[in-house]
């Protein structure tokens, strides 16, 4: 008993209309990494956050042990008390405090009910060279990158004397480099004793660190994978999560490739805070209908600054170029102008700048055409409520109505609801940003069907991704970005991992 440091058992947790947990059990061995994988709204997130008390004693039925004791948390802090520390996806940092205050923020150092900021600073220089980041401690969260946040927030963890951490999600944002940093240091605070519970759709993550691998679907716990006593790879992990082998990662699919849809000729970018940053440098773009065509780059590179210019010049200053449309030149000052020419973009972000979280499915989809439901003089309720059953349908969103709050849905159906929000405006160019970051295989699997069948009807289709293996298995042809600029362009057939890298490397080296 005494090797387990956490035991939840016959966790049970209901929603309005959902049971989202179902007598799942959970068990956890001291100085591991026990991984936790599902698909999305498998229940990892909300088990989880049971545990550290975010939901907490009484709202749901099971028990707690950790380190032999039972647990009763009614709010986070007492499950921090115990050593227990969760860092979510959304990173909880405030940008314009420094790293040392967000370090201690809510464990401040202090002294005679005054904070000591002395202490405070050299405690927290300490804690940042325990996690591998040569950061002043005086420097703003908003000055470094994810990647270094995400350090912040372990390092914020370790200054709790944290036995237990949870992290869910934690290389969702993050480059190769940054991801590979961070599993190290997972790693070297095992050896350190310090146990953790791992929340990730990528599976190559999962199986490079993980201990003991507990797999959910639909609320259950399914099995527990043990490293050594079985052959613990990605297809074993994929049957367990979805129920079924997983032959192919990405659908199969014969593109029917036409005309020029859509051109940019020259496009330069300048950065909205430094004016003479040059952010994207004489870009050059062609896209056909019924097209696939992959941006693939490093993080940084100016993909999304590259979307989001061209849809209605919704980033940056001094854009120069041109933009041609079916051989036409078109002008686009705003947002609205962009989507009345037939573009859509969807954001990387869907959580912030993709959807109200707050309303319900049926009002997001409608959100970006409202003029086509309204009625004489306000919106057709009736029209709005039909269209959103024929996107709920069309694109498989799991629910129980659209009158479901976008919030309470998993990753994989909030990205189909902002799928079909731009699809309903019917566009002749869409653009996707990250469009499955952060949802499973199976969900992925989906938005990939839905990304073919739009691509068959004729839409042109630009898809930015991080992941190189979901640029190769979806594009038809690729753009590789470096430093504001395209550096290589690659047709299907010539397209690969390495041919993509070496595009980066041999542009960085001239």
């Amino acid at each position: 008993m005494d090797t387990f440091i956490l035991e939840m058992r016959n966790i049970t947790k209901l929603f309005p209309g959902v049971k989202a947990l179902d007598q799942v059990n959970l068990k956890v061995e001291k100085g591991e990494i026990h991984a936790l994988v599902g698909e999305n709204g498998a229940g990892k997130s909300t088990l989880m956050n049971v545990l550290s008390g975010v939901y907490p004693h009484g709202t749901y039925s099971g028990d707690i042990i950790f380190e032999g004791n039972e647990c009763i948390f009614k709010v986070i802090k007492d499950s921090e008390k115990m050593g227990i520390a969760i860092i979510h996806q959304e990173l909880a940092l405030i940008p314009y405090l420094s790293i040392a205050e967000n370090i201690f923020l809510g464990n401040e150092q202090s002294k005679d009910h005054f904070i000591n900021w002395t202490q405070t600073h050299i405690k927290a220089t300490e804690f940042l060279k325990k996690v591998g980041l040569n950061e002043n401690s005086y420097t703003l969260i908003k000055n470094i990158g994810v990647g270094k946040q995400q350090l912040v927030e372990i390092a914020k963890a370790l200054a709790k004397n944290v036995k237990l951490l949870i992290l869910d999600e934690p290389t969702a944002a993050l480059n190769e480099e940054d991801s590979n940093n961070l599993l190290k240091l997972l790693l070297e605070l095992k050896q350190e004793g310090i146990t953790s519970i791992l929340i990730s759709h990528k599976l190559n993550e999962i199986s490079k660190v993980a201990d003991n691998i507990t797999i959910l679907r639909d609320g259950c716990t399914i099995e527990t994978l043990k490293k050594g006593a079985a052959a613990i790879c990605e297809d074993r992990i994929i049957k367990g999560m979805v129920g079924r082998d997983l032959i192919d990662r990405f659908p199969k699919h014969v593109s029917k490739i036409g005309d020029i849809a859509f051109e940019v000729k020259n496009w330069t970018v300048y950065d909205p805070m430094i004016a003479d940053r040059k952010v994207i440098d004489n870009v050059n773009l062609k896209l056909h209908k019924g097209e696939i065509l992959g941006i693939s780059g490093l993080m940084g590179s100016g993909r999304t600054e590259l979307a989001m210019s061209l849809f209605g010049k919704a980033y940056g200053t001094s854009i120069s170029g041109m933009m041609l449309k079916d051989g036409k030149e078109i002008v686009l000052h705003t947002i609205r102008e962009a989507i009345d020419h037939g573009l859509a973009y969807v954001t990387e972000d869907r959580k912030s700048a993709g959807l109200v979280l707050a309303q319900d499915i049926k009002s997001n989809i409608s959100l970006a055409n409202l003029k086509e439901l309204k009625g004489k003089l306000l919106i057709d309720a009736n029209k709005e409520i039909s269209v959103a059953e024929e996107y709920r349908k069309k694109l498989g969103v799991k629910c129980p109505s659209i009158l479901q709050k976008v919030g309470n849905l998993s990753g994989g159906n909030q990205q189909k609801v902002v799928l079909g929000k731009w699809i309903f405006t019917a566009p002749d160019i869409l653009i996707l940003d990250e469009p499955t970051r952060g949802i499973d295989v199976g969900a992925k699997y989906e938005i990939y069907e839905i990304i073919n069948k739009l691509a068959d009807e004729g839409k042109s289709i630009i898809m930015i991704s991080s992941e190189l293996p979901e640029i190769l298995g979806v594009c038809d042809r690729v753009y590789i970005m470096n430093e504001g600029r395209f550096v290589g362009e690659l047709d299907k057939g010539q397209a690969s991992q390495e041919s993509i890298m070496k595009c980066i490397m041999q542009s960085n080296r001239g």
